[in-house]
This record gives structure tokens, C-alpha cells and sequence, in this order.
């Protein structure tokens, strides 16, 4: 049945968490780069293992799975869960710049920082099942939608062109005013703990706010990358559980690229180019029709251009430096 499909899934993906901050991460500790590195490859392994899953309910109707009139069959199923994956994955880049700012600016220390991503995340798979669910609901009621998403992710990525990340202002985040409101605040970090009592009162550490910073934030990117998913795919499944997968890697991808920002320059016209690509897809989709195969192949060629012009943008910067010091 349907229901038991969606059951286990999400039983699984809480199990996991559960298992990564209760053992694997009990203990407050700076996660290094190559152990964030190695991290971030089992999450995106355990992510592509589960195609295995996809191709046998699409394919082969695994516990009962219910398959609508026009689902993919178990080869375009999974080409649709990876390029679900992959976009999601990619577009997450961004928001780590913007998360490393918020550690900064809320003085966060690295050995607390993985804390707060842990219920960042476990907030933003809650958020993004509901707009997901809103938004699969809008695109089945009314087909001009998908202009809509697809002007929103055009926008999305002119915005990105001209932003500035060093210059966020964290001040003006709707939901830091309105948590200031409901707590009392201290500057003073009190561990790994959200909320203490200070004078009798519940009072919310800058944990707490980082969390709350890191929840608006996610809402901004969600916005972004919830239309983009939906010009891959429609079905419900394949769109949560990529973007599951996705955000489930996220922390140890942060990790393992935050500290490697600079070394990436060029990254973030990669995205720039994909929402572009994906946005004029999505207003096409009803006209033309891109194979996903190509979508993939697309997604894939310009992130490692994007990579490949950082890395040797980099190292010819290091070649200049040192042939300054030979001057």
C-alpha cells in the first residue's frame, strides 16, 4: 500500500537522524574537513543507493506501491530521483555561504555549529513536505503554475547574480524579531543548549537564534528550490525523498565546503546558470519537452564547470603569489 511505503520512508529518514546526533555525533566536536569530506560521500552514496529502492516500486510495484495513470516507469523513475537529487544538492551550495555568515555572525564556535544544523534540518524536512504537498497541488489544479514557478526561478537566479552574501543583514530576518519578542535573549552561550533559565525566565541563547536564522533562511532557499524540483518531476514520492536525501547530507557538506569557499568563486555561477536553465524548462514544459537524461547531463556539465574554473582560478592565483615572493 501507498501508506506503508510513505510510512517506512519516513521512519527511516527519522531513524537515521536519530542515530546521527544520538551516537554517531553525541558529543560536541569540530567536525575536520576530510571527515566532513567522508561523511558528505557516505550520505550521497546512501542517497544513490536508493534508486535501487525507486526502480523497484516504479518498476516492479514493491509493497503494494499504487502508481498513477501517468508515473514513470522504473528507468525514468530513477533518472528523475537523481536529477531531483542532484538539483536540490546543488542548489544547498548557496545556502551553506549564507549559514557559514550566520555562525559568524551569532559567534557560534565550529564544535556547536553541527547542532544547530541538526534541528535546522530536521525543521526544514517538515517545512518543504508541506510546500511540496501545496505546491505538487497547485501545478495538478492549475496548469499556468508552472509559468509562475518558472518566473520565480528566473528571478531567483538574476537575484543570486547580483547578491551580495557579505553583506546579509541578519537584523531584519522577520522571525529573529519575532523570537526576541516571545524570549528574553543573552549573548552568553550556555553549551550546546537553546533555551535556559536566567532570573527565573526562559531566555534564548544565541543557539537559539542561530537556529532561527538558519529555519528564515531555509525558507528563502526552499522558495527557490521546491519550483526547480517540480520541473523534473511531479510525483509527490520522488520530490520529498530527494530533497530528504539532499538536506539530510547538508551538514556534512558544510563542513566540508565552508572552511573552502574562497577555492569555490566560481560555484555560484553555476547555480546561477542552472535555475536559469531549469526556469526556462519549467515555462516550456507544457510546450517542449526537455528529457530529463539531458536535464541531468546539463546539471552535471555546468557544476563541473564550475568547479574546474575555481580550482584553476585558484591555482593561478597561488602561482602569482608566488612569484611575487620571488620579487
Amino acid at each position: 500500500m501507498t501508506v506503508i511505503v510513505w510510512t517506512a520512508f519516513i521512519g527511516f529518514f527519522l531513524a537515521i537522524l536519530a542515530f546521527d546526533l544520538g551516537v554517531l555525533h553525541r558529543e560536541a566536536k569540530v567536525l575536520h574537513v576530510r571527515q566532513a569530506v567522508g561523511w558528505t560521500c557516505v550520505w550521497v552514496t546512501l542517497a544513490l543507493s536508493f534508486s535501487v529502492v525507486v526502480y523497484g516500486l516504479y518498476e516492479h510495484n514493491w509493497l503494494g506501491w499504487r502508481l498513477a495513470p501517468d508515473a514513470p516507469d522504473g528507468r525514468e523513475a530513477v533518472i528523475q530521483y537523481v536529477t531531483g537529487y542532484l538539483l536540490e544538492w546543488s542548489l544547498s551550495v548557496d545556502n551553506i555561504f549564507v549559514m557559514a555568515l550566520i555562525f559568524t555572525y551569532m559567534r557560534i564556535p565550529p564544535h556547536l555549529q553541527y547542532r544547530v544544523l541538526f534541528w535546522g534540518i530536521v525543521g526544514a524536512i517538515a517545512l518543504r513536505g508541506t510546500m511540496i504537498a501545496a505546491g505538487a497541488a497547485l501545478i495538478h489544479r492549475f496548469d499556468w503554475m508552472f509559468y509562475v514557478f518558472g518566473a520565480v526561478l528566473l528571478i531567483s537566479a538574476a537575484r543570486l547574480l547580483v547578491q551580495q552574501e557579505d553583506h546579509v543583514d541578519f537584523e531584519s530576518s522577520r522571525l529573529l524579531r519575532i523570537a526576541r519578542r516571545i524570549y528574553p535573549t543573552t549573548d552568553e552561550l550556555h553549551g550546546d543548549r537553546f533555551l535556559v533559565r536566567i532570573d527565573g525566565r526562559l531566555t534564548a541563547t544565541p543557539m537559539f537564534l542561530a537556529l532561527v536564522l538558519v529555519e528564515s533562511t531555509d525558507v528563502v532557499f526552499a522558495i527557490d528550490s521546491i519550483p526547480a524540483i517540480f520541473a523534473v518531476t511531479q510525483d509527490p514520492f520522488l520530490v520529498f525523498s530527494s530533497n530528504a536525501f539532499a538536506i539530510l547530507g547538508l551538514r556534512s557538506l558544510y563542513f566540508a565546503v565552508a572552511g573552502l569557499m574562497a577555492m569555490f568563486r566560481y560555484l555560484k555561477v553555476s547555480l546561477v546558470f542552472i535555475l536559469g536553465f531549469v526556469g526556462v524548462k519549467m515555462i516550456l514544459l507544457q510546450h517542449v519537452k526537455i528529457p530529463n537524461l539531458y536535464s541531468l547531463g546539463i546539471i552535471v556539465a555546468l557544476l563541473g564547470i564550475g568547479v574546474l574554473a575555481s580550482l584553476w582560478s585558484t591555482r593561478l592565483d597561488r602561482r602569482d603569489e608566488q612569484r611575487g615572493g620571488y620579487q
